[in-house]
C-alpha cells in the first residue's frame, strides 16, 4: 500500500506495485479499493472495477424549474440490466434540435461509457458504446461532456483507449456516427487522459487540456508521465460569431464576438440592420434593432461574412 493524492485529495486505500506508476484513470477518492495494475495498456480496459453495478455511480438526468425550483427527474441511469444504458452521466449540451447530448464515464454495452441523446421530457437513446472494437481504438471512459459545433456534429473525448491508450478526441454525428480524430500518444510526444470538454473558438478550431502527458516530465517526477498540456485541434471549420446573450428584447445590449472584427461594415439580426461599435479585434457592441426577429445574426467583414453559431433569439 502507498499514501497518495489526487488533486490535493487524499486516496482512500490505493494500492499498485512500486515499479510501476498509477493508472491513468484512478478515481480513487471516491471508491474504498482501487486496485491499480502495472501494465496499462494489456489491462486498463479489464481491470477497471465495475463502476455501474455500484448504485452511488448511476446518476441520473434531471430539470429545475427556474420560477419554483422544484426539481424532476427525468432519466434515472442504469436502470436497464447490466447498465447497458450507461452509468456515471459526466454533462449535457442542448443541441440545436432541442435534444440534449452527453456521455457517460462507464456503463453501455462494455461498460466503457457510451454517447447518448435524451429529449427533454426524458425518452434516451443511446447513439454509441465505447470499447465494442478489439483493444479499445476508438476510446474508452469519456470524462467529460459534448460541444455541438458549427457544423452540427458533436465533439468530445475519451480519457483512455486509442490507439496508444492515451485517450482521443472523437467527432459523433447527431445519429450515432463516430470518428476519431486524434489519438493522443503521452509524454513524451504529446498529452494524455482528456479530462475537460473541448471549446470550439471563433476561428472555427477546437480547444482543450490532458491531465497528463506533454513534453515536460522532470516537473512531474510524482507521476512520470508529464504535467499535463493544452491544446489545439482544428478540423476545418469555417469561422463564426458569437452573441453575448443568446436572446433579448428589442434595446437589448449585445456584445459580438469573433476573430478578426476589423473592419466590418455591416450587423444583421435577422437580416435586420443594427448600429454598432467596433471595439476591438475581437469584440462588436450593439443593441437589438427593432423590427428584430429570431435568426441568424451576422457580420459582413473584409474577409466575408461571419455568421452566429446559435440563432438570436428575440423576445417580444
Amino acid at each position: 500500500s502507498a499514501a497518495v493524492s489526487f488533486g490535493g485529495r487524499p486516496a482512500r486505500d490505493v494500492r499498485f506495485k512500486a515499479s510501476a506508476p498509477p493508472c491513468f484513470n484512478c478515481r480513487a477518492q471516491r471508491l474504498t479499493d482501487w486496485r491499480c495494475t502495472p501494465t496499462r495498456r494489456a489491462t486498463s480496459a479489464s481491470a477497471r472495477p465495475r463502476l455501474s453495478s455500484l448504485a452511488a455511480f448511476r446518476r441520473r438526468c434531471f430539470k429545475i424549474s427556474l420560477t419554483s425550483g422544484t426539481l424532476t427527474t427525468i432519466y434515472s441511469f442504469c436502470s436497464q440490466s447490466a447498465c447497458t444504458d450507461g452509468s456515471e452521466p459526466e454533462a449535457v449540451v442542448q443541441g440545436t434540435n432541442g435534444d440534449f447530448y452527453g456521455t457517460t464515464y462507464s456503463g453501455g454495452t462494455s461498460d466503457r461509457g457510451t454517447v447518448f441523446k435524451i429529449t427533454p421530457s426524458g425518452t434516451l437513446t443511446t447513439l454509441y458504446n465505447f470499447c465494442l472494437e478489439s483493444d479499445c481504438t476508438g476510446g474508452l471512459w469519456p470524462f467529460a461532456g459534448l460541444v455541438q459545433a458549427t457544423d452540427g456534429n458533436f465533439y468530445g473525448t475519451t480519457s483512455d483507449g486509442g490507439a496508444d491508450f492515451a485517450g482521443t478526441v472523437f467527432r459523433i454525428t447527431p445519429d450515432g456516427v463516430l470518428t476519431t480524430l486524434h489519438n493522443f500518444a503521452g509524454y513524451p510526444k504529446d498529452g494524455s487522459a482528456p479530462e475537460a470538454a473541448l471549446v470550439q473558438d471563433t476561428n472555427g478550431a477546437f480547444y482543450g487540456t490532458t491531465h497528463w502527458g506533454g513534453t515536460e516530465g522532470s516537473a512531474c517526477p510524482r507521476y512520470l508521465m508529464g504535467c499535463g498540456t493544452v491544446f489545439g485541434l482544428s478540423e476545418g471549420l469555417s469561422p463564426f460569431v458569437k452573441t453575448e446573450p443568446t436572446s433579448g428584447a428589442v434595446g437589448r445590449p449585445v456584445k459580438i464576438l469573433g476573430s478578426d472584427l476589423t473592419g466590418a461594415t455591416s450587423v444583421t439580426f435577422n437580416g435586420t440592420a443594427a448600429t454598432f461599435t467596433i471595439v476591438s479585434p475581437s469584440l462588436i457592441t450593439t443593441t437589438v434593432p427593432a423590427e428584430a426577429t429570431t435568426g441568424t445574426v451576422q457580420v459582413i467583414t473584409p474577409g466575408g461574412t461571419l455568421s452566429s453559431n446559435v440563432p438570436f433569439r428575440v423576445i417580444q
